[in-house]
């Protein structure tokens, strides 16, 4: 599902939920290298799954792109420590968790976040729109009721910040960026601050999962 938002150069794996085996056609999923264990040591249960499941998707992707395997440890940031040269993203959410890499050659900064497909409570909705997107997903929600917009745009946020974070200097808030959605597509656009003005994504529903990614392109 996961490839359905992403460019042609990026390559996507995901899972429904943790399985116990990998799913039909896949090969087994490699043990988590020491250094990924160290990360979770300490973890409770869902969050190691969730680690792991993640870690799995992403060894599968990397290996698709042609690379031996490697271990992923948690960067500083909290996001992977992808190999030189590469840059990825990776998402989880209650039963499904994908991971995106690509050639920073191609793309040198992805985002990608999945949610279920779900509207948020009002108060948490208020809190991550502006005026303006409220007003647009008031909109949209009349001419498309069977989306819920306001758990999209939440999705497409993340993306957006986990792709420009590495670019901006500070921490990002849920107001830094204005979106607008175009149905008929499947993508949106975001107004964001220098040095980034314009960025467009993708969005995708289906099995219960909402998934959007974002691609920043190489400079001219």
């Amino acid at each position: 599902m996961i490839e359905a938002v992403l460019p042609t150069t990026a390559v996507g794996e995901d899972a429904f939920g943790d399985p116990d085996r990998p799913p039909t056609g896949h090969p087994p999923s490699p043990a988590l290298f020491p250094a990924e264990k160290r990360a979770i040591a300490h973890a409770g249960t869902k969050r190691r799954r969730e680690f792991t499941t993640t870690r799995h998707c992403a060894h599968r992707a990397l290996a698709r792109l042609g690379l031996p395997p490697t271990p992923l440890p948690p960067a500083p940031t909290g996001a992977p420590a992808w190999p030189p040269g590469i840059t990825g993203s990776l998402t989880h959410c209650a039963g499904y968790r994908a991971a995106a890499v690509v050639h920073t050659s191609d793309i040198p900064h992805l985002g990608i976040d999945a949610e279920p497909h779900a509207s948020l409570p009002p108060a948490v909705r208020d809190g991550i729109t502006t005026p303006a997107e409220r007003r647009h997903l008031r909109q949209l929600d009349a001419t498309h009721p069977h989306v819920p917009w306001d758990r999209l745009l939440f999705s497409a946020k993340e993306s957006l910040y986990k792709a420009c974070s590495p670019l901006i200097p500070r921490t990002l808030h849920f107001d830094d960026a204005e979106l607008t959605f175009t149905p008929d597509t499947h993508t949106f656009t975001a107004l964001l601050p220098l040095p980034l003005p314009r960025l467009t994504g993708r969005w995708h529903a289906g099995h219960g999962i909402l998934i959007t990614a974002v691609a920043v392109p190489p400079h001219p």
